[in-house]
């Protein structure tokens, strides 16, 4: 029998040594890879130095156009039983295109967090306001989840956040990072033989931005008063000119620009110095962390979704003096260090490790494959804007495709 064909379909191509959206992508991709399928990924982005190479791990890659006929004809070739879109813009551009050539694919929305409550926050960041979840990105996005077959959410606080706009249960999944549990922590740097903190990011992604200048300006101005000997170590992806200019040697503020392993770069450091301002979703960096035994100072945003009420791996504070008086006791105290580094250890082992999720996921797959068209009615109200959305996207799309002849 021919193996079950899933089609992934990229805003851009992974990058998972960049950001946590590209450790998340090909985590599913090798889930799909492990239970029998075959994998295709397609991207009408460009490839950059980064991307990760699919074809090593046995996935098909494939260059499509939008807004080009080109791929109606091929994906009718391809004839999937499963379409992974990469986020709600991959399904606003596509999904049409998927409904009407492949009707009885299953179409899966990964959110990789929700960008509407991203997106709320940031604006309220920059102008100063109460928070507004009923925006245009919402719609949008709302939107998308309902067209789909199933959406993957990755923290419970989303699926909660999901749940406030009576999204139902039926085509919401939780599913978050998929990790190898803890098992052993000898090869761990102890207390003694880590110094300094760190912090790490991709730079294209504005919570990572904003908190860095809150580093630079409120946060390591405080700290380092308290800790006159210490370092901050900044790294990650795509570290503009900006980024670059804020290090300071006196101020043993250091830049260093993208680090070739996440993991091996924190694993060094004793703190991991992530004040969130904005964000959503579950945070890779704090997976990471936790991963190698570094404990985390953050704050509501950033530790939001990732604990699920246990008691965190570091510290929180939302209060400038507080965080810092905190941060200052789980850098120079070992018994605090240590028991936030278990604590890290019980999240993974508890909330992450992916033996527990794996094979759920994909009965949950196979049941709604067998039920599509009952599925589907459960869901009226998607039924009803797939009808409008078909309409009025594919009259767009194809004007578009017209007017690029």
């Amino acid at each position: 029998m021919a193996a079950k064909k899933v089609l992934f379909i990229g805003l851009v191509w992974p990058e998972p040594t960049s950001s946590a959206a590209g450790t998340r992508i090909i985590q599913l991709v090798a889930l799909f890879l492990a239970n029998g399928y075959e994998v295709h990924f397609a991207s009408a982005a460009a490839k950059g130095d980064f991307s990760f190479e699919l074809k090593t791990i046995g996935v098909v890659d494939h260059e499509i156009k939008l807004n080009d006929s080109s791929f109606d004809k091929w994906l009718k070739e391809l004839h999937p039983s499963m379409v992974v879109f990469d986020r709600f813009m991959t399904e606003e551009q596509y999904g049409w295109r998927v409904e009407q050539v492949c009707p009885n694919a299953v179409r899966i929305l990964d959110t990789e967090d929700l960008h509407f409550l991203r997106h709320a926050r940031q604006h309220a960041l920059k102008h100063p306001s109460e928070l507004d979840l009923y925006n245009d990105v919402t719609k949008r996005e709302l939107a998308a989840i309902l067209r789909c077959d199933l959406s993957l959410i990755i923290s419970q606080v989303e699926m909660d956040l999901l749940k406030q706009f009576n999204i139902s249960n039926q085509i919401l999944y939780y599913l978050p990072f998929l990790e190898e549990p803890i098992t052993s922590t000898e090869h761990w740097k102890t207390f003694e033989e880590r110094r300094d903190f760190v912090f790490i990011g991709n730079y294209l992604h504005e919570p990572n931005w904003q908190t860095l200048q809150y580093l630079k300006t409120s946060v390591w101005p405080l700290l380092r008063k308290k800790l006159p000997e210490v370092s901050l170590h900044i790294y990650g992806a795509y570290a503009t000119e900006k980024v670059m200019q804020l290090q300071n040697v006196r101020e043993k503020f250091f830049v260093h620009g993208r680090a070739e392993s996440a993991r091996e770069t924190i694993a060094q450091h004793r703190v991991l110095l992530a004040p969130l301002l904005l964000g959503a979703g579950v945070k890779g960096k704090f997976i990471d962390a936790m991963q190698t035994g570094t404990p985390i100072s953050s704050s509501t945003v950033g530790a939001e979704g990732m604990a699920n009420g246990m008691d965190w791996a570091g510290i929180i504070s939302d209060d400038l003096s507080t965080f810092i008086e905190a941060t200052v006791m789980l850098y120079q105290n070992k018994k605090v260090w240590q028991k936030a580094q278990e604590n890290g250890i019980y999240i993974i082992n508890q909330l992450y490790a992916k033996d527990q999720f794996e094979i759920p996921f994909l009965e949950r797959l196979t049941e709604i494959e067998a039920n599509l068209a009952q599925h589907r009615q459960q869901n009226f109200f998607g039924e009803i804007l797939r009808h409008h959305t078909l309409q009025s996207t594919k009259y767009m799309s194809l004007w578009i495709e017209e007017k690029n002849k």
